[in-house]
């Protein structure tokens, strides 16, 4: 495993602190009320140790004497991102589910979660005790959107400027650790939502003295990052590492890595699952990797390289998640227009190989080709969703699919989602049908503020033309409150969904989990009345059979040839609509 190289390292006998900086002439410690010279080493490196920094110390570099920053690989920012930063004593948290190791992919079930919507008091801790909840709903897994210090009280999180610091608003680092400890104990994995494709915008200080951290190319939220440096590409592997190692996350999602421009080089993304596989092969864990990338690239997936060895289990399947809304919908704008011609058949697309898009053109992006051939990677190397963050979040009103969408005609987008092979996930509440809205949401101030408000009424001016001030104003701490879930109506109106949900995490579990060794893609087709079928091989000689109604109208069909005994939904010559089968056939 690599030696980490930055931020501040206790030890017996002090604390080392060092900066990378080639950009500056003098950097110095100030350290409570003193300040310290810090010494020149090589490459740009600044660095000194001290006796008397001990933990709980905090500190700022002080740059060429006039500026002064937090550390960027600051442990924690008790005060913001433009506090001080403290020195973190990482054994200092006891770890009672040591003997925990994660679990194998293929019984991945995600639930993707915001900290500070999450619960009324938007804590580590209070996260806590929705735990149980996730267990006997049948989640494996819980994802937390990006924890990295962003500037403010409230952000969704993509806007991190200190990633190795996780952020103040929702706890201590050891309150972060209780919690991963705690889900542990129950059998949970974690993952971790990280960004290496940017800085956010408010609180970031390394062009200063670390220009080399960034190229001239440009990322649709901000400078790109310069990989091609082996200091920057020390920053995000260690990022990566420490996470996984410190904090004990059992896999991270990787954001948008489509725009993390490298050329003529290794790939950031190679040399990061290389180094993640050295560290679960040395601890004997299931490290779990997944990409959310928007150009579908298939050489990137293997779920079965375990540990990592250069690849990635999964890929967010955004593919999946857009043909679906268009069906359950109807809408055409933006990236939907691209699924609007056919959207039951770039359904069954997505059952029978993976993307929809395999190397069509896509209207949405003026012709461009997109994606690649992926009928020949197993069904787990996609995560299948009906919702997440950005699909709920990037509307006028941050409204969710129970708002726009037939109910009867969700459960049954469900009953396919939870039980076909691929990996699913669900967005927080929408296991009990949640109409809680999940806007876009930031504590920005100044000129930033008002850039992001005016960016946000040109988006969506459709909008603001026909509701006026009824759109949620993203810097208002009202549209952060309207996010946090109604964890009451899981008892109430909700009951019935969960129960459903419930009901179909079990099926999964017992019957297809076991079998997903060895799972290859099998067929897909959809029909103009609204049929779907799909059909899968499994390990043991089975092979998973789907036929469902997809329309308001019966439809009656032939009976298949296949014998199967169903495992869900009632066999039977005629299909009632919005009705789903499943069955598992010998083979």
């Amino acid at each position: 495993m690599n030696e980490r190289h930055f931020g501040a390292k206790l030890t017996s006998d002090g604390t080392t602190f060092r900066l990378w900086a080639p950009a500056a002439k003098r950097v110095d410690l100030l350290l409570e009320q003193q300040s310290y010279t810090l010494h020149a080493a090589k490459h740009g490196w600044f660095e000194i140790k001290l006796a008397e920094a001990k933990a709980g110390a905090r500190y700022r570099f002080r740059i060429d004497s006039e500026l002064d920053v937090p550390d960027p690989a600051s442990a924690f920012q008790p005060e913001d991102v433009f506090g001080p930063s403290e020195v973190i004593d990482p054994a200092n948290y006891v770890w009672r589910a040591r003997d925990f190791r994660g679990r194998p992919w293929h019984e991945t079930v995600l639930l993707e979660a915001h900290v500070g919507a999450f619960t009324p008091e938007g804590t580590y801790r209070a996260m806590i005790d929705k735990l149980d909840h996730l267990v006997e709903t049948g989640i494996t897994a819980l994802e937390l959107l990006p924890l990295a210090d962003f500037a403010g009280r409230r952000n969704w999180g993509y806007d991190g400027v200190l990633w190795y610091a996780p952020d103040s608003a929702y706890g201590r680092p050891d309150e972060l650790k209780l919690l991963i400890d705690e889900a542990h104990l129950r059998g949970l994995m974690v993952f971790l939502d990280v960004v290496y494709n940017h800085f956010g915008p408010e609180g970031n200080y390394l062009s200063r003295y670390a220009p080399g951290f960034f190229t001239e190319a440009h990322t649709p939220w901000g400078s790109a990052i310069d990989y091609r440096v082996p200091e920057v590409r020390a920053f995000a592997i260690e990022n990566a590492l420490y996470w996984l190692g410190e904090y004990r996350f059992d896999g991270l999602r990787l954001d948008a890595v489509h725009a993390i421009t490298e050329r003529g080089e290794i790939p950031l993304l190679h040399d990061l699952s290389l180094a993640v596989g050295e560290l679960a092969a040395a601890t004997g864990r299931h490290i779990h990797l997944v990409l959310e990338n928007d150009d579908n690239c298939v050489s990137l997936l293997d779920p079965g390289d375990d540990p990592p060895h250069g690849k990635y289990r999964a890929q967010w399947n955004d593919d999946y998640h857009h043909a679906w809304h268009v069906e359950l919908t109807g809408e055409k704008q933006g990236y939907y227009r691209d699924y609007q011609r056919a959207p039951l058949s770039d359904i069954a697309r997505c059952l029978g190989s993976g993307f929809a898009y395999q190397g069509e053109p896509s209207e949405h992006r003026s012709g461009m080709a997109r994606g690649e051939p992926s009928g020949g990677l197993p069904p787990t190397a996609f995560v299948n969703f009906l919702q997440n963050h950005d699909q709920i979040g990037n509307r006028a009103f941050g409204d969710r699919l129970e708002c726009e969408a037939n109910p009867k005609a969700i459960e049954a987008a469900l009953a396919i989602t939870l039980i076909a092979p691929a990996i699913p996930m669900l967005f927080m509440g929408e296991e009990w049908g949640s109409k809680v809205p999940f806007p876009f949401f930031c504590d920005f101030k100044g000129g930033l503020a008002e850039a992001v408000r005016n960016g946000r009424r040109a988006e969506y001016a459709w909008a603001y033309e026909r509701f006026g001030n009824d759109v949620p104003d993203p810097l208002s701490e009202a549209t952060f409150r309207s996010a946090v879930l109604d964890w009451d109506m899981r008892t109430g109106p909700g009951r019935e969904r969960l129960a459903l949900v419930r009901q179909l995490l079990d099926i999964r579990r017992r019957h297809v989990v076991p079998r997903l060794a060895g799972a290859r893609f099998g067929n897909a087709r959809a029909a103009g009345n609204g049929l779907l079928r799909a059909n899968w091989h499994l390990g043991g000689g089975l092979g998973l059979l789907l036929a469902a109604n997809l329309s308001e109208h019966a439809v009656t069909t032939a009976p298949d040839e296949a014998a199967g005994a169903p495992i869900w939904g009632e066999a039977g010559g005629a299909f009632r609509p919005w009705s789903v089968l499943w069955r598992l056939e010998t083979k």
